[in-house]
């Protein structure tokens, strides 16, 4: 398999690309990272150094690529973090462009742009530009609760108003919606959720809710689950691995003390995900 990850890139640790590529190549696919920025780390630390490319760098390593005639091996293509619509519009023309010539590619996009807490932590306008212009078009998307709420325009405290929320989101036009950092009134205290809904039906996952919230795992559960799904083709056993695969990963960098998360540590959790958390199907 294939894919093309366009997203932020950092020198130390692990967000965006850095956070991404890794374990797509430790499950076996061929990936074609093209970065955003090129930072020294994550914007989390208060401190960081390095370039924003433009639009037309980031346009012009995706022409690059197109030159040599390579673009419709593509199975998919992976975006996250957007940090301003022009990037955001090459990205969107970047699949247009892998569509027409492979009618099958998968566009998954992590529509990153807010949490609870913290609000919206992206410039303004970035989240309109999600709602109206990107998710329409994206065929998997993976918000964390608060993204989901602010897309479907409705907020959603119980696990029905949830669903209400993502149909409202899949009538847009992706069709598989995972949600994660679920936190509804069934989840129950000290644990978290992860949903996902499908033409296929909707399942639920959940782990123990660790005190940790280190920086790039959403972007490491995008490219997890979408490399699993792409495997497969099941919902629910993508589901069940990323879930797996996340936790442990969260689980290591507890043990470990550290700030970053541990990918390369847990690699073999990346590679082998163990049939951890039961995979619970909604009717």
């Amino acid at each position: 398999m294939k894919i093309l990850s366009v997203q932020s890139s950092v020198a130390y640790g692990h967000v965006g690309n850095s956070a991404a590529v890794f374990p797509l190549q430790r499950l076996g696919i061929e990936v074609w990272p093209v970065n955003t920025v090129q930072f020294s780390n994550h914007t989390g630390y208060g401190a960081w150094r390095g370039p924003l490319l433009s639009a037309a760098e980031v346009r012009d390593v995706i022409t690059g690529i197109e030159e040599r005639g390579v673009l419709g091996e593509l199975d998919a293509v992976l975006s996250g973090y957007q940090g301003a619509e022009d990037v955001g519009q090459v990205i969107l023309d970047a699949v247009a462009k892998v569509r027409s010539l492979n009618p099958d590619v998968v566009y998954c996009c992590d529509p990153v742009m807010g949490d609870v807490g913290r609000g919206m932590f992206v410039r303004p306008g970035i989240p309109e530009f999600m709602r109206d212009s990107v998710v329409p078009r994206a065929d998997v998307i993976t918000p964390n609760h608060f993204e989901l709420e602010f897309l479907a325009g409705r907020e959603a405290r119980t696990l029905p108003d949830l669903l209400a929320a993502i149909d409202a989101v899949r009538a847009k036009g992706p069709r598989t919606v995972l949600v994660t950092s679920v936190l509804t009134n069934e989840t129950g205290d000290g644990n978290v959720d992860l949903v996902v809904v499908s033409d296929a039906g909707v399942w639920v996952t959940t782990t123990p809710l660790l005190p940790i919230a280190p920086n790039g795992g959403g972007d490491l559960t995008a490219a997890v689950f979408l490399a699993h799904l792409l495997e497969t083709g099941s919902v629910e056993t993508a589901l069940g691995r990323v879930t797996a695969t996340v936790f442990g990963i969260l689980e290591a960098t507890l043990a470990a003390g550290t700030r970053e998360i541990q990918l390369v540590a847990a690699q073999d959790l990346i590679a082998n995900p163990p049939a951890r958390f039961a995979v619970r199907r909604v009717d």
